[in-house]
């Protein structure tokens, strides 16, 4: 048989909308395409995005030369970066992912590969529709001073798209052309110069020269809770800006993201680009292209945002770095905190990790010199650290069907008598956490998944704060059908502000979550109310426990400074005294004194006391010698493999196989598998192994051997989490 001769030269290419793969291509003559190049293939009838990719990183055969079909096309974007490339292979093999899914982060954004042009966005033209329905009203008063495509609108005013094709069709939504590369204004380094205090100045100049030098530098930046860890971290970023570098800031909140621009614009004079799932999608197209050919200099964004493709990267910082939500729990399974690092590793440039309370995996990676660590261990000017103090309940408990002790209502009194602001906090969000039927017991559970309907009076309805599932609160119980039985039981942040109204009805309350501040427009209302002394009393979920400064909030009370402590949480000692912390921080941030009440039940408890003591150092020895003796991260590793099905014995027998076929390897232990604490999940059975391994184990590689060596059922879900922070 008579084969074709090659017409150019091979080439290996991961598709972006596959799980599957690499496959081989030629690359005609005439065609040029180097490693990290974008490129359009064929896969049977269709044309895929996928990226070439370097030779010798997929250790499967080769595909036989005339087997191979031609590149269609190489996109006229720049080539993803070697040290991009090189994270993208360690962040596949560290948490068990495929090169295609995260690529998919890096190229996030397929409508950015096309050539610049424009899009045709809608705005309110103050046309009235001849024809006004309910819906359309209500569309209309939603998107006041709003601009965006068809379905962006439509998500604003929670509509249908035909409710806004018909507003446009009538001339109440004017069509407005918007380029989709207009170019963004740069910062300005010396815009406005800060008054640093000593020891700002001293870690800023750490930071400035570990960006000038250009090399990998990964510093902690460790400042007391008001001591102006951003003003600090601004001049690592200015001097980034004067060498022509790009920066990305990765915030944990979008809520947080308003108070942050503000702040940026002070210094540098205009916003950053921002990058979080709240922007439109003609503006994320922007950015992605601004960052790719380097017009975009600085990106503040959620976790997503360390993907970009940076055309010439030289700072990375990870604001409140200790935050939890830096690890996805969808998807790949990546920690921002950990992969950030490893990108400054890979690119070499420096990355700051910024906190009041570091987490404990980067004090011990400072205490091991891997880290540099920068302190700042006091208040910016006239400011000084707030007064902690434990309210014991059992000595001072509150009125029956009450949450809030006496001593906190008083002090609360005391604050609105000299017009000074409180925060309430409890990480609790809705009214109660459980509603049942004092008749016959019923609980009201999430069909689709093994936890109680919170209620939200707010709202008037019951949710799973799972899987989103809601329904309207019943007249009724649906087991016995007794009226007038229904009681909630236990308290959210909504029933708290409930009682502080009953007590002091003329202060002016605002309940401060991801129910109210569910965007960086909400947030910014929000700082605004609160700045204008419009609230007295905030009260909140962790939402609020970090990043906003407000000048006249003076008290904190924690509401149940037992709650975080409850259940097998490897971290839940580490993370409710991080979150206590950091809402303590909020008190007495300018010239008046802080006062910060934690209500507990077990005052003696190592957490509760360290914060009263003010004596951090001596919780973290204490929680460092515990992991070190339990080989707990960061003396040791955890990996959890996650089974599901939508058939329970389907998941047990799939999660048995598991077990049973668990290697023997030293330093690693298998425990499991069991039903896990959320046994049911959107519908699916889930069991779990906890994996248990010394860190000179190669984990990664034994999972891998292990759970690619077995075949399961078509209904049967398999995940891996490598270093989990959720043990549901």
């Amino acid at each position: 048989m008579n084969r074709p001769p090659p017409t150019g030269h091979r080439v290996r290419v991961i598709l972006l909308t596959q799980a599957v793969g690499p496959f081989d291509y030629r690359l005609p003559f005439g065609m040029a395409a180097e490693a990290g190049s974008i490129v359009v293939v064929p896969l049977g009838p269709r044309k895929l995005l996928g990226v070439v990719w370097d030779d010798g990183i997929f250790s499967d055969e080769a595909v036989e030369e005339h087997r191979l079909r031609n590149v269609i096309e190489v996109v006229d974007v720049p080539p993803i970066g070697d040290g991009l490339r090189r994270l993208v292979d360690w962040v596949a093999d560290y948490y068990l992912a495929s090169h295609a899914s995260v690529l998919r982060m890096v190229v996030s954004q397929s409508a950015a590969l096309s050539a610049a042009g424009t899009i045709t966005e809608y705005r309110p033209s103050g046309h009235e529709p001849s024809r006004m329905t309910p819906q359309r009203a209500a569309a209309l008063d939603a998107l006041v001073d709003t601009q965006g495509l068809v379905r962006e609108l439509a998500a604003e005013a929670g509509v249908s798209d035909a409710v806004i094709r018909g507003l446009i069709k009538c001339g109440a939504l004017e069509p407005v052309q918007v380029s989709i590369d207009a170019s963004s204004p740069r910062p300005d380094p010396l815009h406005h110069l800060p008054d640093l205090s000593e020891a700002q100045e001293a870690a800023a100049a750490v930071m400035r020269n570990a960006v000038r030098e250009g090399g990998f530098e990964p510093m902690v930046l460790d400042g007391v809770t008001g001591s102006g860890k951003t003003e600090t971290y601004f001049e690592a970023v200015a001097e980034a800006l004067k060498c022509g570098k790009q920066v990305i800031v990765l915030l944990p909140e979008i809520s947080l993201t308003q108070p942050f621009l503000q702040r940026f614009a002070a210094r540098f004079g205009v916003e950053p680009a921002t990058w979080h799932s709240s922007i439109k999608q003609s503006q994320r197209r922007r950015v992605w292209r601004g960052v790719v050919n380097g017009t975009v200099q600085v990106v503040a964004g959620a976790r997503s945002a360390l993907f970009l493709p940076m055309a010439n990267p030289g700072l990375i910082v990870v604001d409140e770095a200790h935050e939890i939500s830096f690890k996805q729990e969808d998807g790949v399974r990546y920690h921002a905190r950990d992969v950030a690092v490893m990108r400054g590793k890979f690119e070499g440039f420096p990355v700051v990790l910024a906190s009041a309370t570091p987490a404990l995996e980067s004090r011990h990676m400072v205490a091991i010199g891997r880290y540099k660590g920068l302190e700042i261990p006091s208040r910016y000017g006239a400011a000084k650290m707030p007064v902690i103090e434990a309210i014991d309940l059992t000595q001072d408990a509150p009125d029956r069907q009450n949450w809030i002790a006496p001593t906190l209502l008083k002090a609360l009194e005391e604050r609105l008598e000299r017009s000074e602001q409180s925060l309430l906090f409890l990480n609790r969000r809705g009214y109660a956490p459980l509603t049942l039927c004092r008749a016959c017991g019923h609980r009201f559970q999430c069909p689709n998944c093994t936890a109680w309907m919170v209620e939200h009076r707010l709202v008037r309805r019951l949710a799973c704060h799972h899987c989103g599932h809601v329904m309207p609160p019943p007249d009724s119980c649906p087991e016995c059908g007794a009226e007038d039985s229904l009681v909630p039981c236990g308290p959210g942040v909504e029933r708290i502000s409930d009682e502080v109204r009953r007590y002091f009805p003329e202060a002016r309350t605002f309940v401060a979550t991801s129910d109210t501040l569910w965007s960086p427009e909400k947030a910014a209302e929000f700082v605004a109310r609160v700045e204008a002394k419009a609230v007295d009393i905030i009260i909140g979920t962790q939402l609020v426990t970090k990043g906003y400064h407000f000048p006249d909030l003076t008290l904190v009370g924690v509401i149940d400074a037992d709650l975080g402590l409850e259940g097998g949480d490897l971290r839940a000692a580490e993370r409710t005294f991080q979150q206590i912390a950091q809402a303590a921080g909020r008190a007495g941030r300018a010239e008046k004194p802080g006062h910060v009440y934690i209500q507990t039940r077990n005052p003696n408890h190592p957490v509760i006391a360290a914060l009263v003591a003010g004596d951090r150092d001596a919780f973290y020895d204490a929680e460092t010698a515990q992991r070190q003796h339990a080989g707990a991260p960061p003396f040791g590793r955890y990996a959890a493999i996650i089974i599901s099905s939508e058939d329970e014995r389907e998941a047990i027998e799939a999660a048995r196989a598991v077990g049973a076929t668990a290697p023997k390897a030293d330093g690693m232990y298998v425990y499991g598998p069991a039903p896990a604490p959320l046994a049911m999940l959107r519908g699916r059975h889930r069991q779990r192994l906890l994996v248990h391994a010394q860190r000179s184990v190669e984990l990664q590689a034994i999972l891998r051997g292990w759970l690619g060596e077995l075949d399961f059922p078509k209904g049967v879900r398999v995940g891996v989490d490598v270093d989990p922070y959720s043990f549901l």
